[in-house]
């Protein structure tokens, strides 16, 4: 992983590989940002001139590398986009940060350490830096040749280690808030890195079991208890949804606890995710080309894993509880068909219409279960439906709530800490059509509008007077594209700094 330290040094006495420097796009030409003056000074202020020349423009995401002017004991500058200039008097934008620092991080994959010279307003802004430079560094080889025999921490990225060491200049490392923003950041990206690590491993060697191994790990470094309820548990609690969707397949569901508490906690939050592990679509089985990044599908559990501990870490004061519903979804002769009828651990009964609208399933036993403990708010997250894709693209996620003042909380969470999401009705004139003769619902209802009808289907699982939402996170969890900004190829880590942020929120007082 990648370390993060605070500098007050001087640009031209630092030792490191490169120091990073931000441009923006400016109405004439590129223009150097703040942080960058001793690197303009060295150029005798004809810096922007330089990097004109060089094809520079400053336009988001842009790298341009030049050598270090005299003097400095960096030999290399690498100038980043920023892209516009934020308007007369106002500060750079935290998002605009992360992205730069994620992108140069990113690029400087086997360097040793460099050093971060991009505006620093205040710590804000220290920590978007550092947490772009983190999660930009990341990289999943695990399985590559190059880092095998021992080599497997080291994470090689296309023969090369992550950028080992960020350091910010221009922060204070004896200012409290500096000090709290990196360790936030750290806490924060490693979590988040670590719900990537998840999304990336593949099936056959992340099923339920070993996620619940990870998770019953991670809980005793960081002082949270946890239960995992096993197959017969399941069984014996009438866990329905849970076991049928994972009735199919040769290793077993699980539904792991993960509670954290604090003595001064005042509120209760429970995140619940849906942990497919694989999902072939189980009788009702997916096309040819929708399988092969169906390990992604437990994204939402890997996020709410990842906040919990990230909670934990930064010692929020609120208790936070993580409910991780985990299953394979499989075919096979013991597999769920379409048109059994499966009783929840609500006692409500579901006939499945379609075995591939098994997410839900597995979510409403999760969310009966959160809501017996009564918390302030519960927000599930999910790799729900191929119609909030549709809907919204690969990039940002939709939010549905039964309380619209909440839905608009958790949207504001969301664009505050740099995830796009966008609030989503939940239509009453669409629970009909999830109407069955046999059951008390069916799990799928009309075509269109199909992540409404997902969210429809799982508020009837929310206990009454619970305030609640849900994140359907299936376009932005997983990146078959290129790397962009801060977020790599493979899984993002979707979700966990929104559930941080509620968290933060909810135990300063401000949520709620």
């Amino acid at each position: 992983m990648t370390a993060l330290t605070l500098s007050t040094a001087a640009a031209p006495g630092l030792r490191a590989d490169a120091i990073v420097i931000g441009v923006s796009k400016g109405d004439k030409g590129p223009v150097v940002a703040p942080g960058a003056e001793a690197v303009d000074q060295a150029y005798d202020g004809g810096l922007a001139g330089v990097l004109e020349t060089l094809g520079a423009s400053g336009a988001e995401g842009e790298i341009t590398k030049l050598p270090a002017p005299a003097g400095f004991r960096t030999p290399l500058v690498v100038a980043v986009g920023l892209g516009s200039l934020p308007e007369k008097d106002a500060e750079y934008d935290a998002e605009a940060l992360r992205k730069a620092s994620g992108v140069a991080a990113r690029a400087l994959a086997g360097s040793k350490k460099a050093a971060f010279a991009l505006p620093v307003a205040d710590a804000a802004a220290v920590g978007a830096i550092g947490e772009g430079a983190l999660l930009g560094a990341y990289s999943f080889d695990v399985y590559k040749e190059n880092a095998q025999n021992g080599n497997a921490a080291k994470g090689k990225k296309n023969g090369k280690a992550p950028l080992a060491e960020a350091v910010v200049l221009g922060a204070k490392p004896r200012d409290k808030a500096h000090k709290a923003a990196v360790e936030r950041a750290t806490a924060v990206s490693e979590e988040l890195n670590r719900a990537r690590d998840l999304v990336n491993t593949p099936p056959n060697d992340l099923n339920p079991e070993a996620f619940a191994a990870v998770a019953q790990a991670a809980a005793k470094e960081n002082g949270i208890k946890v239960q995992v309820l096993d197959e017969k548990a399941l069984a014996k609690g009438g866990y329905g949804g849970v076991l049928g969707v994972g009735s199919g397949s040769a290793s077993a569901p699980r539904l792991v606890k993960l509670s954290y508490t604090h003595s001064k906690a005042k509120k209760h939050l429970a995140f619940v995710g849906k942990g497919i592990t694989y999902d072939s679509g189980g009788i009702s089985l997916k096309p040819a080309g929708h399988n092969e990044t169906m390990k992604c599908d437990m994204s939402g559990a890997a996020a709410v894993f990842a906040a919990v501990v990230a909670a934990a870490r930064l010692g929020l004061e609120v208790n936070v509880t993580g409910w991780l519903a985990l299953a394979e979804n499989m075919p096979s002769g013991s597999a769920t068909r379409p048109g059994d009828v499966l009783r929840m651990y609500s006692g409500k009964t579901v006939e499945v219409l379609n075995t591939d609208a098994e997410g839900r399933l597995v979510l409403a036993d999760a969310l009966w279960a959160a809501s017996q403990e009564k918390p302030d708010a519960i927000v599930d997250v999910a790799t729900l439906t191929g119609a909030m894709v549709l809907a919204l693209g690969n990039r940002t996620f939709g939010v549905m709530a039964n309380d619209q003042a909440f839905r608009s909380a958790v949207h504001e969470a969301a664009e505050e800490v740099g995830e796009p999401a966008w609030p989503m009705p939940l239509p009453e004139h669409l629970r009909k059509g999830m109407d069955s003769p046999t059951a008390d619902i069916a799990n799928m209802g009309e075509r269109m509008g199909g992540g409404l009808v997902a969210g429809l289907f799982l508020r009837e699982f929310v206990g009454e007077g619970i305030t609640w939402a849900h994140l359907d996170i299936a376009g932005p969890a997983f990146n078959e594209q290129g790397p962009f900004g801060y977020t790599p190829k493979g899984g993002t880590g979707s979700g966990v700094r929104t559930l941080v942020r509620l968290a933060e929120l909810t135990a300063s007082g401000d949520l709620g």
